[in-house]
């Protein structure tokens, strides 16, 4: 196989990325690559924590991508046993546990997902549960010989942790193991991850180099930052964009991004050529008006997951349900069954899909986000009324909306 120069594909494989460790060595590879005629394998991990893949998410596949588009091969991990630890990277205390049986449910959407940005014919999908459910207590035990603790102290969310007094779980000390084991199964040269994965992908060189293999390049990219526009996007905290999610919502969560996000959501998510990115970015610079603004950026990151004409319908759809706060002409309807008892709101949120999780129903309710046949609901353990044969309308922020009829049947 031929590849090109390893100038020409530093040049492509430099844009938008935090650090490379090191780019020497990359440069290494790429050679080495060039003179075998084989490609590098390439490697990102995902852990089914939900069942969506959000922008954030894409960030890292693009790069991926640009590799895929040089001739090297990518090998994508599922991570259905490093899910059931939980990635303490910027965590200030442990993750909640998720079932393996909720981790399996999340990570049947991953596949396909994946191909929205990558190359399927190119891409290797892999779950760390096909070694890690074979690997017996002997065996944890002599990967867990390969680091030190006074290394896992290094990282910085254990030692802030640490010292603060807040608790740190010894199965958390498992993770950037596991993370580094991952690259020595697949045999990485190459790993991607965003800056707070930068402990993780570093401690897989040091995790192959004990297992007597050449050590995988690192390269970082920047951390999107996501709807709230504080705290990184991420699909626990609620704040993010799913590649999956409905034309009109994916439209309207872009539109109520903060001014201040939308020329790092331009650089890293947008998915516009050079030159588009380049008047985008001036046009910003230059002022005007930030609704115009933001409505293009909204447009271009609808039209890189779904069709040009989604784009026009959920433009229409934003217009007429949030600035003239009309009601959408189809509202879809869920049959909930009756209960004498009432039904609790944040329940009913979560069983009808509007909430991704009872506590997140919660948060919603009392920041006055919910409203029932347009009355403002802010108590979450308040019950509505599910007599036989009644009907109510949910609205969930400005553009989520659901009939609910109780009676029979399931959701």
């Amino acid at each position: 196989m031929t590849f090109l120069p390893v100038e020409t594909q530093m040049e492509t494989l430099r844009e938008g990325l935090e650090e490379i460790y090191t780019e020497e060595a990359l440069c290494d590879k790429l050679e080495a690559s060039r003179r075998e005629g084989r490609p590098l394998r390439v490697k990102q991990g995902f852990d089914p924590t939900a069942p969506d893949i959000h922008l954030g998410h894409t960030v890292g596949l693009c790069v991926l991508r640009r590799f895929q588009d040089l001739g090297h091969q990518v090998v994508v991990i599922v991570g259905d046993f490093t899910a059931l630890v939980g990635d303490p990277s910027g965590r200030n205390k442990t993750r909640p546990r998720l079932t393996r049986e909720e981790i399996l449910s999340n990570a049947e959407t991953y596949r396909e997902q994946f191909s929205r940005v990558l190359d399927p014919e190119r891409t290797e999908v892999r779950f760390n549960g096909d070694w890690f459910a074979e690997m017996d207590f002997a065996g944890i035990l002599e990967l867990s010989s390969r680091f030190t603790v006074a290394r896992m102290m290094e990282r910085d969310d254990f030692h802030k942790r640490y010292t603060e007094g807040r608790p740190i779980s010894v199965h958390e000390f498992l993770y950037p193991l596991m993370q580094g084991y991952d690259s020595v199964e697949i045999r990485a040269d190459v790993e991607i991850g965003a800056t707070e994965q930068t402990f993780n992908l570093l401690a897989a060189r040091h995790i192959q180099k004990e297992y007597g293999m050449e050590p995988q390049v690192a390269l970082t990219f920047p951390v999107l930052t996501g709807l709230d526009g504080v705290q990184r996007m991420s699909k626990s905290l609620g704040n993010y964009v799913g590649v999956t999610d409905a034309p009109e919502d994916m439209y309207g969560k872009v539109m109520s991004i903060p001014d201040e996000l939308m020329p790092e959501w331009y650089r890293m998510v947008s998915g516009l050529g050079a030159e588009a990115m380049r008047e985008a970015l001036e046009g910003l610079e230059a002022g005007g008006n930030p609704l115009e603004r933001k409505d293009a950026l909204a447009a271009a990151i609808v039209g890189r997951f779904h069709t040009p004409e989604a784009v026009t319908e959920a433009r229409a759809h934003f217009d007429r349900v949030v600035r003239r706060k009309e009601s959408p002409d189809e509202v879809p309807v869920a049959e909930v069954p009756a209960n004498a008892e009432g039904v609790p709101i944040a329940n009913l949120l979560k069983e009808t899909g509007l909430a991704p999780s009872t506590s997140e129903a919660r948060r919603l309710v009392k920041g006055g986000g919910v409203q029932v046949d347009d009355s403002k609901w802010t108590d979450p353990q308040s019950r509505i009324p599910a007599e036989p044969g009644t009907e109510i309308r949910l609205k969930v922020g400005k553009r989520r909306f659901l009939r609910v009829r109780f009676g029979g049947g399931s959701v």
